[in-house]
């Protein structure tokens, strides 16, 4: 059995689906209540309290670790939870990371980030870090502004960097969790191609048929929306990365096609799987 937490988000929903179809038993876990595929269990439980997670550990011989933004917050120990699927017997963990251990280690939240991937290398646990750039799912913040407005609102209009699909990283968690081929490994995930916020509006506005115009914030405008939904620390980082992303965070990886066999998604494909939410 797998154990899925962030199962109901961009990443845990088709990766509980791709696990499902794989024919494993899979354990779906989400703070909520919510909708899985048929022949998947749903639990509740909160990460930051990590002895919540026990039920769902139960028989687990592999676990998919998306941590919610609270335990990226100052004095969160996500330790615990690698410290719990051990107890539990668990034998194989994937920690979704993040690029910025590499490229920016010494963000606060990046150094924590950092702890925690040395936590689970030294568990004595299988493990397989993925280590993702941007998400081309950031693009649905937008959504309510394209339906109402059509318009585009972010900072740095024009800086690109290769952004990717939360359903490709999915992907490489499968394989990882499903393949002892791909333990013990840290895997840079990036989209095939550097994007701009404007080259991304014309792509919705492509996926749309109809014109999306692009309006461009202030960093303070940006970090003032991003803060209502994450620590005001992640989102400086993650703006100091899309206003001035190193080289580094501009390479495109190869690391996607080198485990699932195939180049990564483009975003015009992310934007037509998903025109539904700007319409």
């Amino acid at each position: 059995m797998i154990t899925v937490t962030g199962a109901t988000g961009n990443i845990g929903r088709p990766l509980t689906q791709a696990l499902a179809e794989a024919g494993r038993q899979v354990t779906a876990v989400s703070r909520h209540p919510a909708a899985v595929p048929n022949g998947v269990r749903h639990m509740a439980a909160d990460l930051a309290e990590p002895s919540s997670l026990k039920p769902a550990l139960d028989g687990a011989k592999a676990l998919f670790l998306l941590l919610s933004g609270d335990l990226h917050a100052t004095g969160a120990n996500p330790a615990d939870i690698i410290g719990e699927a051990a107890d539990s017997g668990v034998g194989r963990v994937v920690l979704l990371s993040t690029l910025g251990v590499v490229t920016r280690p010494f963000g606060p939240t990046r150094i924590a980030m950092r702890a925690l991937e040395d936590t689970l290398r030294e568990s004595g646990l299988e493990w397989a870090i993925l280590r993702p750039g941007g998400f081309a799912s950031n693009a649905l913040w937008w959504a309510e502004s394209v339906r109402a407005q059509q318009v585009v609102a972010a900072p740095f209009g024009d800086v690109g960097v290769p952004i990717i699909d939360p359903a490709d990283i999915a992907a490489v968690a499968a394989a990882c969790l499903l393949d002892d081929r791909h333990t013990s490994g840290a895997y840079e995930l990036t989209g095939p191609e550097v994007i701009t916020p404007r080259e991304q509006a014309e792509a919705i506005a492509a996926a749309l048929g109809s014109p999306v115009r692009f309006h461009e914030l202030t960093r303070d405008e940006a970090k003032a929306a991003m803060a209502q939904s994450m620590p005001a620390e992640l989102a400086d980082d993650t703006l100091d990365i899309l206003g001035s992303p190193s080289p580094a965070e501009q390479r495109v990886s190869p690391d996607v096609e080198r485990v699932l066999g195939r180049a990564p998604r483009p975003f015009a494909d992310w934007a037509a799987r998903n025109v539904a939410a700007f319409r």
